[in-house]
């Protein structure tokens, strides 16, 4: 679930389809990957949350705003494009990050799936991959330092 909300900001490609320009606050890589967006994304993922009965719902709202803005600060570190719009509305810069070593994936799915996309997936797994698995490991130590102190109780 979480991993498909940390993708859900590249949705905003449907902005090219509605003839909204790559650099507009909406288009891609604008609002939908600001550090907004995901808090509210965050806020209202709360009650649902709650309606699925999720012991810790306020725990899991706090990690669907780290899923989604995950999303616009990788991409800062892409190496194209015109940069993120990381506090749309608010300001409508377009940042990049100082160290730049992912490639940028291409935006249609027949290119994706191609000798380059595959080639870029390479790429994420290298920077991206142990980052990823240093998250997934910090998460389960807080996860069983939680139970821990639930079984002491």
């Amino acid at each position: 679930m979480l991993a498909a909300l940390a993708a859900a900001p590249d949705l905003d490609v449907i902005a090219f389809r509605l003839g909204i320009p790559y650099a507009h606050p909406l288009g891609h890589r604008g609002l939908t990957h600001s550090v907004v967006f995901a808090l509210c994304v965050g806020l209202a993922s709360l009650p649902l949350w709650r309606l699925a009965r999720v012991e810790r719902a306020g725990l899991a709202a706090a990690l669907t705003f780290l899923a989604v803005v995950s999303h616009g600060l990788l991409d800062t570190l892409t190496d194209a494009g015109l940069g993120v719009g990381l506090l749309i509305p608010i300001d409508d810069t377009r940042y990049f990050a100082p160290f730049r070593p992912l490639l940028t994936s291409p935006l249609s799915v027949g290119a994706f799936f191609s000798l380059r996309g595959f080639a870029i997936l390479g790429n994420e797994l290298v920077w991206v991959g142990p980052l990823a698995a240093t998250v997934a490991l910090a998460g389960l130590g807080v996860r069983r330092a939680l139970l821990r102190r639930e079984g002491a109780s």
